[in-house]
């Protein structure tokens, strides 16, 4: 699984078999389809609650959008929630298209309003803690083998694995958030933000989990 260094934005996936793709984004390319028909740019042949052309993500200004506006069956979930119409993609977001779950990731470091983690701001390993990378391999845990559906481990799930109290774990992801540039984020958001980070950054891997 290689990808060009200039690539910047990508969608990662695993198909029917447990293999991991990497689709690079270009933002020469303005639209990007996904579906189950195989001239669909991303194709998911093997899903058959995904439409033949289920959704598309496109290219507007300096950001990534997706759109289903009634292009499938079964609906485009982000995050959970049900797609209406277009949203702009921010790094991180779990895309669900029928049974099969997409990641977005961009390295592209913009900055604004409702992104404050640029690629700069990524920790080198040996910038962590021992303890504080125990605490994001713990967080990242649920998503071994690219696992659909996943969220990141809650704080007892991960003090009770590292032997140690919630208010400790507290006080390291705090560091986190801080270390990994996403304090600023919405409560709801900084878990998932951080766990993407480390394994997009390649801090935390398939063999740590």
């Amino acid at each position: 699984m290689r990808r060009s260094r200039a690539v910047s934005s990508f969608l990662r996936y695993t198909d029917d078999t447990g293999k991991q793709h990497e689709l690079a984004l270009e933002a020469g390319q303005q639209r990007v389809t996904i579906g189950r028909n195989v001239q669909a740019d991303l194709v998911l042949a093997w899903d058959v609650e995904v439409s033949r052309l289920h959704a598309a993500v496109e290219h507007l200004g300096a950001h990534w959008t997706i759109i289903d506006d009634g292009l499938s069956r079964n609906g485009t979930f982000v995050n959970g929630e049900r797609l209406v119409g277009r949203r702009r993609l921010s790094p991180g977001d779990r895309i669900r298209v029928g049974t099969t779950l997409v990641h977005f990731f961009d390295f592209g470091g913009v900055v604004d309003d409702a992104t404050h983690t640029a690629s700069g701001s990524i920790p080198t390993m040996r910038s962590l803690t021992e303890t504080q990378r125990a605490v994001l391999v713990a967080l990242c845990r649920p998503y071994k083998h690219g696992t659909g559906f996943a969220t990141p481990a809650s704080n007892q799930q991960i003090a009770e694995e590292l032997f140690l109290s919630i208010d400790a774990i507290k006080t390291h992801l705090r560091a986190l958030f801080a270390k990994f540039g996403v304090e600023n984020l919405p409560q709801n958001q900084k878990r998932t933000r951080l766990a993407a980070l480390a394994m997009q950054s390649g801090l935390i891997s398939d063999h740590d989990l």
